[in-house]
């Protein structure tokens, strides 16, 4: 859907896209990549496709509030369950980070794009205490732990799981 402002020339047209959330059975298909940006926050609408397909009982193996989720929870400053509300009252992905961007801890768009960038490079190669986890589960995605990011990870395992659905 397109939204359409008209300012008093023609060179004032501003539109604006806005993107329904639907709903999705993450028993059928992957949620957005946690890479997709809502308002410049990764995870954003990854979050969201997991808290509705939650609320809805489609969830499959996807956990909504999980520790990826609350990466960008505890950025912005807001809780697992106010996401939910606001979700749950969000007719579009545009809502939702309108959402982001009003609530909890203000934001930069220069922050949130650094923080973006961080935390879409990162890794769990350098944590101890996921490293062996992380190795693994490269190793049984055919990727280098070395130079893949767990965005890199959880997009192959996506990847992987829906195409053993098929």
């Amino acid at each position: 859907m397109w939204i359409s402002f008209t300012g008093h020339s023609t060179h004032d047209t501003i539109k604006i896209m806005t993107t329904p959330i639907i709903t999705r059975d993450l028993t059928k298909t992957a949620p957005h990549s946690p890479r997709a940006r809502n308002a410049g926050f990764v995870i954003a609408n990854r979050a969201t496709d997991k808290c509705r397909a939650s609320l809805a009982g489609t969830s499959g193996e996807y956990h909504y509030d999980c520790p990826l989720d609350n990466m960008l929870f505890s950025f912005k400053g807001v809780t697992g369950e106010q996401f939910k509300v606001a979700v749950q009252a969000a007719a579009t992905y545009e809502d939702v980070g309108a959402w982001l961007n009003s609530n909890g801890t203000p934001k930069t768009q220069d922050e949130i794009k650094t923080w973006s960038d961080n935390i879409e490079a990162s890794s769990p190669i350098k944590n101890p205490e996921r490293r062996a986890s992380f190795i693994q589960s490269c190793s049984q995605l055919m990727l280098n732990p070395e130079t893949n990011s767990t965005f890199d990870w959880l997009e192959a395992d996506d990847r992987a799981s829906f195409s053993r659905k098929l």
